[in-house]
């Protein structure tokens, strides 16, 4: 039996009779194209994260770009971030005709070294961009404190923190604006593609939706590009809304996950997950390293038949079509580092404890064979 390091089948088929109900629901409805799921999905999604705005588009990479346009980032302008990212991160960055610059990453947390922060600020830096990776926040206090400082906007890219907390306080609420993608991996996963921004400033929402929507604030009526076509769908948006409120609870179950990987696996050569101070880890992705990963990956997969992902195995500023950049010459040796050590384990929240001992068996096996070597 082939174990995957994530599926939906299982979470499909015990919540089938409910996803089919929405699909059916808006198509019965008459409006298809940002009609009241979308509408009351905005409202729901704002007000789980105690916000006033939220802005449903058609992918999180779009969230992200929509959201450094609504604050005026363009073309000239310099964006922090990490590189230890997904790729789209940075697309959405030199999609607004700005360009990214990176800071290296803490080599416990995997999270932006925020201590960097302060000497990559230029002139040209227009906006912090932080990437709240694996399913915890990147520190956020000096995070505001050197965008006070230089004026900078800061819009989090939470693709991959769904409920995570920080002193209380969820991923998403401290910036300017943040950005969040519903691809069904997600914590809250449509099926299909899906992206909201929230913020708490009406004039930051207002330029969000007149950006989704051709630059259009009335129909036929273009107010001022740019303009996209970048609207959630008004089936994913109900489906959304239905997950929405089994999002603590699939937290906590991406947690009972995490701990029995932890209680079965502190004793080896593995370096676990650890969580930063004053952080809920909400366990988008279990992130462990080791040197042999390649190796570990690779007889997991043929002799057990477990298939693991690394996220990511290329640092952005290492590839092709980021080589014209500037940054892309930056030296980032712990990034550099972790790329060719890190790996994930199957982390979903309808994994069962069967399947999981599975695959903690078969790693350990593997591990001491490699660890013995």
């Amino acid at each position: 039996m082939t174990t995957l390091v994530w599926s939906y089948q299982d979470e499909y088929a015990a919540e089938r009779e409910d996803i089919l109900d929405a699909v059916d629901s808006v198509f019965s409805s008459g409006q298809l194209v940002l009609g009241p799921s979308v509408s009351e999905f905005e409202k729901e999604f704002a007000a789980y994260h105690g916000v006033e705005h939220c802005a449903g588009v058609d992918n999180g990479t779009n969230a992200v770009k929509l959201a450094l346009e609504a604050l005026g980032t363009g073309p000239g302008d310099e964006v922090i971030t990490v590189s230890n990212t997904a790729a789209p991160t940075v697309v959405a960055i030199t999609g607004t005709g700005a360009v990214p610059r990176f800071v290296d990453i803490d080599p416990v947390t995997y999270l932006m070294d925020t201590a960097q922060l302060a000497d990559a600020v230029n002139e040209r830096t227009r906006c912090i961009l932080p990437v709240h990776l694996y399913g915890q926040c990147v520190p956020m206090d000096p995070v505001v404190e050197v965008a006070r400082e230089h004026g900078l906007h800061i819009v989090e890219d939470c693709a991959q923190a769904h409920g995570a907390r920080q002193g209380g306080r969820l991923a998403g609420t401290t910036g300017d604006a943040a950005a969040f993608s519903f691809y069904p991996t997600k914590v809250l996963g449509a099926y299909g593609d899906g992206g909201a921004t929230i913020t708490g400033r009406a004039d930051v929402d207002k330029n969000l939706r007149r950006l989704r929507y051709y630059g259009m604030q009335e129909r036929y009526y273009v107010d001022a590009l740019p303009g996209h076509n970048s609207r959630l769908d008004e089936v994913q948006a109900e489906i959304l809304r239905r997950k929405l409120r089994r999002l603590d609870g699939y937290i906590a179950a991406r947690r009972a996950v995490a701990d029995r990987y932890a209680r079965a696996l502190g004793d080896t050569g593995l370096v676990l997950p650890r969580t930063a101070p004053g952080n809920d880890h909400v366990y988008y992705v279990y992130v462990v390293r080791h040197p042999a990963r390649d190796t570990i990956i690779e007889r997991l997969r043929d002799d057990h038949d477990v298939r693991l992902n690394v996220s990511y195995p290329w640092p952005v500023h290492t590839m092709a079509g980021f080589a014209h950049l500037e940054s892309a010459k930056t030296s980032l040796p712990v990034t550099e580092r972790l790329a060719g050590e890190i790996f994930s384990l199957p982390m979903y929240p309808s994994l069962t404890p069967e399947r999981q001992d599975r695959v903690i068996e078969s790693l350990r096996t593997v591990l001491a064979t490699v660890d013995a070597a």
